[in-house]
């Protein structure tokens, strides 16, 4: 396994975008497999684009260290290279005072060298004094070169070149600043219009034209490693699973539905916004998206709602995430108009309520959820709100994060759960061993 860490300096300095243009160039001529530092679904969904392999996440919050290190291994069978995409700065994590969570403990961890981006905007020899203060920080880090974003032209380049020629570092590239090159507006991170990411996976390709991908390439190295075979329990219980998977209902962890499979459950996609009607299944697995920008549609495939209120009639196992939980309140309210929901809880969402980005979320179960039990880690993104009715029920007592109101969260009616917090079936042992239980 050989690959590299592309870090940034902070947030806001080109990562994203030249990592995704750097794996789209790659992956002409070679498998890359990209990583992303963190809990994400927005940035693994374009690595995917640009790789045609499944990107994964890389968080030692939510996993233990030695199962990151398997799901590196697991996700890069069959790659050339590895591309792990950093978040915010190299060093920025849970503490000030260590490493943990952040972009150099994983490049540690992985045992990859690392670019470092730079955003030089306005500077030149002070680009230089950065780069050598994030050289000898840690010297557990390798960085191994630079890529330098926002050139205004060929005199600041030189200045630049001859900066980076003082420190000793070698420099991959410059990215010159190109107003053609901005990428298309966003919704919460990805395009509104799907059809517009082909646009924008362009764009991020001609960022990185410059760039020395020789180089690259040869200053990628990694440890020696085994196949993993031992990431899931494995059963053979011949149950099924329909999930949702269209622009309403994209964000799901591969490890989860990966556990699922392992588990001999059977996975059913289906399309809500394309009309298809629900499945016949023993699990609803309601993941996160867009759906707020879809309710209209959403609203209009009457079985798909119909259908889930009927399941949990029945006693199914239902999981919504965040925004697969909104789908299962009464109603969603959205620029001043209000949907029919499935109505499987007494709640009502706005969205246009709070909005904050991810965090991390410490949970422990409460007893009054069959699903899940002691204590679970998963993240939240906030970008609605929900209004529980009086004689709504919770599943979980929130310890660190949000939840959905007054430290609670998992709504629960019968064996249906919804909760804005995403879980990671390798947060824990043997993540879908009750619903396993439950169903049989």
């Amino acid at each position: 396994m050989k690959g590299v860490v592309i870090a940034g300096t902070g947030s806001g300095v080109g990562k994203t975008s030249i990592s995704t243009g750097l794996m789209s160039k790659l992956s002409k001529s070679m498998r890359v497999q990209g990583f992303k530092v963190g809990p994400d679904f927005i940035d693994t969904m374009y690595h995917r684009s640009a790789t045609g392999r499944c990107s994964r996440n890389l968080d030692s919050f939510m996993m233990p260290k030695d199962v990151v290190k398997k799901v590196a291994v697991h996700g890069s069978k069959g790659a050339d290279i590895s591309i792990v995409e950093g978040v915010r700065g190299l060093y920025e994590g849970r503490s000030g005072k260590d490493d943990s969570g952040s972009t150099a403990e994983l490049a540690k961890l992985l045992g990859f060298p690392v670019v470092l981006v730079v955003n030089a905007r306005s500077l030149t020899r002070s680009a230089a004094a950065i780069v050598k203060g994030f050289m000898s920080y840690d010297k557990e880090i390798d960085i191994a070169g630079v890529i330098i974003n926002n050139i205004s032209g060929d005199q600041h380049e030189n200045k630049l070149k001859d900066a980076m020629e003082e420190i000793g570092i070698n420099v991959l590239g410059m990215v010159r600043r190109d107003a053609d090159r901005a990428i298309p507006e966003r919704h919460l991170g990805l395009s509104k219009d799907r059809s517009s990411d082909k646009n924008t996976l362009d764009s991020m390709e001609r960022m990185v034209e410059e760039l020395d991908l020789d180089q690259l390439v040869e200053i990628c190295y990694g440890p020696e490693t085994n196949d993993v075979d031992d990431l899931y329990v494995k059963r053979d219980t011949g149950l099924t699973a329909a999930v949702p998977v269209d622009d309403a209902f994209c964000f799901y962890y591969k490890e989860n539905i990966e556990c699922m499979m392992a588990s001999g459950i059977k996975i059913k996609n289906f399309s809500p916004l394309n009309g298809d009607m629900l499945p016949d299944a023993d699990i609803y697995y309601l993941g996160g998206g867009y759906p707020e920008l879809h309710l209209e549609t959403l609203s209009e495939n009457r079985d798909f709602f119909q259908g889930l209120r009927t399941a949990c009639e029945d006693n199914k196992v239902m999981i919504g995430e965040c925004g697969g939980m909104l789908t299962m309140c009464s109603s969603i309210v959205s620029e001043g108009m209000t949907y029919k929901a499935a109505g499987i809880f007494d709640a009502e969402a706005d969205v246009a309520g709070k909005r904050h980005g991810p965090s991390y979320v410490v949970a422990g179960s409460n007893g009054k959820c069959r699903l899940f039990d002691g204590t679970i880690k998963g993240h939240e993104f906030h970008y609605s709100t929900v209004r529980p009715g009086s004689g709504c029920e919770f599943g979980f007592d929130i310890l660190r994060g949000g939840g959905i109101v007054g430290n609670k969260d998992g709504m629960i009616c019968r064996n249906s759960i919804g909760t804005y917090m995403y879980q990671h079936a390798l947060s824990t042992d043997d993540w879908i061993g009750r619903i396993t239980e439950i169903c049989e």
